[in-house]
């Protein structure tokens, strides 16, 4: 039997704040600039939903560690910058937020710091203090299952009972392997296409959530 929904795990970017577009560009930028010619393809594909240090491992591995820590630190300085710009809540989701009557939490493959300044900076972190979970937290990043489970076991809910808001493939990915079911939102740089999988909802429209976390 299937277990009513208890708990909505949020991932960050692309979900609660529409900072991927933001990321995507930055890193387009720095593989120009650095020796690692990328498309915006190709970094949703390699980088989008990974940990820092997964993101990092790839880079080191392609142009080695010094490059990779010139490369992390450049991205952190531009990204913060960027966002003070104008970044902005994934539209849809703070109606979205305000019809969810279930407990909620955000699971991101982002640090502690990232998701202060970009839920800060769009008025949602408030409304997840002190239940922000982040991939640093655990041994290993999406698309392990790892940062879900912690987030469930922190929050007192069995992983059965938890649904999982991703916009990456190795988010969904790491949902479906914690047991949990997931809501793909395609709305973002991922296709619907590379969301889908067992146990998997694939929507567009963040307004669209509400009713299909209560099964309507």
């Amino acid at each position: 039997m299937i277990k009513p929904i208890e708990l909505v795990i949020f991932d960050c970017d692309g979900v609660l704040v529409d900072s991927e577009r933001i990321a995507v560009r930055v890193q387009v930028t720095l593989g120009a600039e650095l020796g690692w010619p990328l498309t915006e393809d190709e970094v949703v594909r390699r980088f989008i939903g990974r940990s820092h240090a997964a993101i990092r491992g790839q880079i080191a591995e392609r142009l080695g560690e010094e490059t990779a820590t010139v490369w992390h630190k450049r991205f952190e300085q531009l990204h913060a910058e960027a966002v003070d710009a104008g970044l902005r809540p994934v539209d849809g989701l703070p109606e979205a937020l305000d019809a969810i009557t279930l407990p909620t939490c955000v699971a991101s493959s982002g640090s502690h710091e990232k998701m202060r300044h970009t839920l800060g900076r769009t008025g949602l972190y408030e409304r997840f203090a002190g239940r922000i979970f982040s991939a640093t937290e655990v041994a290993h990043g999406k698309p392990a299952p790892d940062l879900f489970l912690y987030a469930a076991e922190r929050m007192g809910v069995d992983p059965a009972a938890c649904a999982v808001v991703e916009d990456s493939r190795p988010g969904v990915e790491a949902a479906r392997r914690a047991g949990m079911r997931a809501f793909g939102y395609a709305g973002g740089l991922t296709p619907g296409e590379r969301l889908t999988g067992p146990g998997t909802v694939v929507f567009d429209d963040m307004r669209a959530l509400p009713g299909l976390v209560a099964g309507r």
